[in-house]
């Protein structure tokens, strides 16, 4: 779900995006056609292991033949590299956290639709301390942490409910592949880490998880995004993918033979027991009703949480050196409400596709 980038790396990524963009004589808009195939990217995290899952037991076919239309998931084993290709129009669509599909395709340029509002953290992420019970004891620590990801989100989050900021303590940059070898060193006490690290993190002697995203719940959203563009030309996108998540869904959530069936292949896709499995989905929110992620998507909670993301994510530098405001990255939401700037509107949640799953049209 998350990512590791230097800022230096954020920024050329920021400008090779935004050449990409400009490089599309006529814009997107127009380079957009009607097709029949397209490439979804998507990388391990329990919220989103229900995608291979399904193309793994024929729903993804199912849904794809009945709109005339052929689905691939494509497995990115790093989550940022899966981000990167769909930027550069590689990928159709992307499996993505919230703050990173608004730092990287929407701040480079790329007019990049949220269809399908899957789960939030419910606990997947969290701050670590040994030898101490609260946030308090993080003062004057090195936190060691993917700079410039929703975990140095969650830090900042954590640090503000406890009147402190983040000049208060000094973030090491660590790799989510490098993280919990790190923590498990004495000299290490501090740190920010996302599923399945965290567990093992929680560990090592001493451990305590001092704030969690369960206390910011609903900030940290895992979605599907898709190319505007290519959603405009090809509806039939949309319509397929909301179809094969909520029936993926409800399968998954099936108290029974059938759903543990399904959450056991899942994780084994995800390379874990079913027992390490479920734990992940015990702190991940999904939402495997239709009418439930409908009204999250349109609850002005969503640009509360919103504004705080780009908030943090200007402030840290994420739209690149051009931006001069927090303004810089426009982003539209349900009932036409919008944030920032207007005439660039780059990131869009667009609720039609879970709509007419919550109506019953797909």
């Amino acid at each position: 779900m998350l990512h590791h980038l230097s800022r230096a790396a954020r920024f050329l990524l920021l400008g090779l995006a935004a050449l990409l963009v400009t490089a599309c004589s006529g814009g997107e808009e127009e380079a957009a056609a009607p097709k029949t195939e397209f490439n979804i990217g998507w990388s391990i995290y329990a919220g989103w292991m229900p995608w291979p899952y399904a193309e793994q037991a024929g729903i993804v076919k199912k849904w794809g033949d009945k709109y005339g239309i052929t689905i691939k998931f494509v497995q990115v084993n790093d989550y940022i590299e899966s981000v990167n290709q769909y930027t550069a129009g590689k990928l159709d669509g992307v499996t993505v956290a919230n703050m990173d599909a608004l730092t990287i395709p929407a701040a480079g340029g790329k007019d990049t639709s949220a269809i399908i509002l899957g789960d939030y953290s419910n606990g997947n992420d969290a701050v670590l301390l040994k030898g101490a019970d609260n946030v308090a004891g993080i003062k004057g620590r090195q936190v060691y942490l993917a700079e410039l990801s929703v975990s140095h989100y969650l830090l900042a989050r954590a640090l503000e409910t406890s009147g402190m900021k983040l000049t208060d303590v000094k973030t090491v940059n660590t790799s989510d592949a490098d993280i919990a070898a790190a923590f498990a060193s004495p000299e290490v006490n501090a740190a920010v880490a996302w599923n399945p690290q965290v567990t093992t993190m929680k560990g090592v002697a001493g451990t305590k998880a001092v704030f969690t995203s369960a206390d910011i719940p609903g900030e940290i959203l895992d979605l599907m995004v898709v190319d505007t563009a290519t959603l405009k030309a090809n509806p039939n996108l949309g319509k397929a993918l909301a179809g094969i998540w909520f029936e993926t869904m409800a399968l998954m959530a099936k108290q029974d033979a059938e759903g543990a069936a399904a959450r056991a292949a899942m994780a084994k896709l995800a390379g874990t027991t079913p027992e390490a499995f479920e734990g992940q989905l015990s702190t991940t929110f999904l939402y495997t009703d239709p009418k439930a992620a409908l009204a999250a998507m349109q609850s002005g909670d969503l640009l509360t949480t919103m504004t705080r993301v780009r908030d943090f994510s200007f402030a840290q530098g994420l739209f690149g050196q051009g931006a001069a405001s927090a303004d810089a990255v426009g982003m539209e939401f349900p009932g036409g409400k919008t944030l920032g700037d207007t005439s660039r509107i780059t990131l869009r949640f667009d609720p039609t596709y879970m709509q007419m799953a919550a109506d019953g049209k797909l």
